[in-house]
């Protein structure tokens, strides 16, 4: 599982990036000041690291400089907005830098795009008989390709990075469609039809009545 370490002082932002990569189906550790959050990489490997600028302790770009001995791909999440506070981010080797406020599900696209870069994410998934090549995203079961639509690929993938989670129908349809969930939609529930079908999944992904599917495998 990846391995993220937020270094954010505001309890509330915190929370709300670890529940939000947390859904995503990523292992988060949070601290809030800078002094502990180098304490903590003394101790153990993050695979990222969400690093606000103002900090009580040690602040960002201090610590910054300490983790770029280490090599972990940092991302600076910080009211600082200036464009010399951008670039002195990115000169130290930040990976990006994203001003708050923020959307969550841009936060967790460009992470998975990071990941991705660094070789972090799996390049083939396997499920039972089931294979993803998250390059050529193309996908096969019991060796014979199964053809399925971006939305549905997407779908897929939100499935098997969660196994055993269950996902709300707002989270499922944010995170695939974008947007805010329209409540009288059945866009979720007619391609997660289409996808158990094509993949003979009907046992696999399993409805949580009134409140979305779970991946059983």
């Amino acid at each position: 599982m990846i391995n993220i370490l937020i270094v954010e002082d505001e309890k509330p932002i915190s929370d709300l990036l670890k529940l939000g990569l947390s859904k995503a189906g990523y292992r988060c550790i949070c601290v809030y000041d800078g002094l502990t959050a180098a304490d903590r990489l003394e101790k153990e490997m993050y695979d990222l690291i969400l690093l606000d600028v103002m900090l009580p302790g040690m602040d960002g770009f201090e610590l910054m400089e300490y983790i770029r001995e280490i090599g972990i791909p940092v991302v600076f999440l910080t009211a600082k907005s200036s464009v010399n506070d951008k670039v002195k981010g990115l000169k130290l080797g930040a990976e990006d830098y994203i001003v708050k406020p923020f959307e969550m599900l841009e936060v967790l696209a460009r992470i998975e795009g990071i990941l991705r870069r660094h070789g972090k994410l799996e390049t083939f998934i396997h499920v039972e008989d089931v294979k993803i090549n998250t390059l050529s995203m193309t996908v096969t079961k019991g060796g014979e390709d199964i053809s399925l639509t971006k939305k549905e690929y997407d779908l897929l993938l939100l499935f098997v990075r969660n196994p055993g989670i269950v996902l709300y129908k707002s989270t499922i349809y944010e995170r695939v469609w974008g947007g805010n969930y329209p409540e009288k939609t059945r866009t979720v529930e007619l391609h997660i039809q289409r996808l158990r079908k094509k993949l003979s999944w009907n046992e696999k992904i399993k409805l949580v009545h009134g409140i979305g599917y779970r991946l059983e495998v």
